[in-house]
């Protein structure tokens, strides 16, 4: 297959995608089971007739209570799971002795573990496989664990009947199909050989309720877009054609969107994104997404500002090539801060969202910046440049400020791959959270304890502040090398809050959970989407004032 022609300033063209995503699977609610006989109310519940052409059961399975004196250490260690709905029956008509199979494979029905059984030969007319699905403590977390696992033991199955979420409350409901959505998740793909299995066609789940289902659908879908927007290799994904991908959410999703060009960005002064982009071929671009509620008239503003470089090569002060393997996604704040305004329009949450991408490609040419250049951002502050490898503050800036001056923000929330230091100080799976105002940076841990995005507040340590001064300019927009300072997140956070002009703001630096390693929960190797389920659980509880 020959790929497109990559797009460029000097052409204007923005070609297709070459990148193909496999499509979310079909969910359907169907009746729930009997607590007492697992039957279904109605249709044929876990007993499936053939022209149904269902593929897997699934049942649940959770941990036994500890019984305090048992003889039996293998027991003590390995104790029978307890079974949930429907799973007896089932295990009956397959004709396995779960307790014994289960302490074989030395499955206790922890959060994720499967344990599966395969029909006797002579029962053609069952699905093919029946799979236990540890839910552990059945909390939020257990529960998209679970969903994670099954969804990641039933890759490229066609249809799959589970009770897993009949009985349980609509929250933990939503959090079993969320993680079974986010983590079948394959990124997007090109070239002529055969693609990995996808995520099974449909699911259908007994006893699910609506609003649960719409919620979950929802959430992953925006994670789905976010991270196949972050996966998009960086000579497909430019600046502009990350804004055609924002103008298509518009039509699709009825939001009002804008899109600057070079030309206007000068003409206006945006002097940070102007020259983070100054070495490339792709200009770079600010895009305005917004999404305004049909029956709020004056429903509270919520600003969310992402930080877009499709491409970071550390412009003159160049990474090393590892370092470089993973700069695609350095635009993955840009990608969050989208899908959360097009799925708040999908969920017609009441709060007006408008969503802010400083996008950019930080490249090596004649006319890049340079370190010790003196930049004018968009509010007249002049910037010391220390390192052009940290670009994501000079976008940021111009952003925040033009935020901040000209749509009238109730609340600002920035979210950005933004500093090593944070994935330094807190690993993979928290984000560093800071902010001026305490009541939205509590409403955003806890909505990061909700929804599976964590976050973790570090300090804004005021007397940190004076290692940004410069002698030519307002200030540095880094701590001088020599200094040997350290705190790079908390000083990056000092920086980007210099141009908030005292709206209550909150800055997620997502460097760490940004990208996964590998496969691990509802997480997918790559990218992640995170921020989008942060900032819709933020959304969904706001109040005024920020908190949740």
């Amino acid at each position: 297959m020959q790929l497109p022609p990559k797009p460029s300033s000097k052409t204007g063209s923005v070609p297709a995608s070459p990148f193909v995503s496999a499509p979310l699977p079909g969910v359907t609610a169907l009746a729930g089971l009997d607590a007492r006989t697992g039957r279904a109310g109605n249709g044929s519940g876990l007993q499936p007739a053939a022209e149904e052409r269902v593929d897997v059961l699934a049942v649940a399975i959770a941990p036994a209570p500890v019984e305090a004196g048992q003889d039996d250490a293998e027991e003590a260690a390995y104790p029978v799971p307890e079974p949930r709905r429907g799973a007896v029956e089932a295990a009956v008509r397959y004709g396995a002795d779960i307790a014994a199979r289960a302490r074989s494979a030395k499955v206790t029905g922890r959060a994720g573990e499967i344990l599966v059984i395969e029909p006797p030969r002579d029962s053609a007319a069952l699905p093919g496989k029946l799979l236990f699905v540890g839910t552990g403590d059945e909390s939020p977390a257990a529960l998209r664990r679970a969903g994670a696992a099954l969804a990641r033991a039933t890759m490229g199955c066609a249809r799959i009947r589970s009770s897993v979420v009949d009985g349980l409350g609509p929250d933990a409901q939503a959090a079993f199909l969320e993680g079974f959505l986010l983590g079948g998740y394959r990124p997007p793909r090109a070239g002529v050989t055969q693609a990995p299995a996808p995520i099974a066609e449909h699911l259908e789940l007994t006893g699910l309720e609506a609003g649960a289902a719409a919620r979950a659908l929802a959430t992953a879908r925006a994670v789905w877009h976010a991270r196949d927007l972050t996966n998009t290799p960086a000579d497909t994904a430019t600046p502009e054609w990350m804004a055609a991908q924002a103008r298509a959410a518009a039509v699709r999703s009825g939001l009002q969107v804008r899109v600057r060009t070079e030309d206007e960005l000068r003409a206006e002064g945006f002097g940070g994104l102007l020259a983070v982009g100054s070495g490339s071929e792709h200009p770079p671009r600010l895009v305005e997404v917004a999404y305004v509620p049909k029956v709020e008239k004056a429903a509270p503003h919520v600003v969310l500002v992402g930080k877009g470089i499709t491409f970071d090569s550390g412009g003159i002060s160049l990474k090393p090539r590892d370092a470089m393997m993973t700069m695609k996604t350095d635009m993955a704040g840009a990608a969050a801060v989208l899908a959360v305004a097009e799925a708040a329009a999908e969920l017609e949450l009441p709060v007006r969202v408008t969503a802010v991408l400083a996008l950019a490609e930080n490249a090596i040419g004649g006319a890049a910046y340079r370190p010790a250049d003196v930049v004018r951002t968009y509010d007249g502050t002049t910037v010391e440049v220390g390192n052009t490898d940290a670009e994501g503050r000079m976008v940021l800036a111009d952003a925040l400020a033009y935020a901040a001056a000209e749509l009238a923000p109730d609340v600002l929330v920035d979210v950005a791959t933004l500093t090593g230091a944070a994935a330094l100080g807190l690993g993979l799976n928290h984000a560093a959270l800071f902010g001026n105002a305490p009541a939205l940076v509590a409403a955003l841990e806890a909505a990061g304890k909700t929804s599976g995005d964590a976050v973790w507040q570090l300090p804004m340590v005021r007397e940190y502040a004076g290692i940004l001064d410069s002698d030519v300019a307002d200030l540095s927009h880094i701590a001088p090398v020599k200094a040997k300072f350290g705190a790079g997140a908390i000083v990056a956070a000092l920086f980007l809050e210099k141009f908030t002009a005292g709206v209550p703001w909150a800055h997620v630096d997502i460097a760490g959970p940004s990208r996964a390693p590998k496969d691990s929960r509802e997480q997918t190797k790559g990218a992640t989407g995170f921020g989008v389920r942060l900032l819709l659980a933020y959304l969904a509880g706001y109040r005024s004032g920020g908190a949740a």
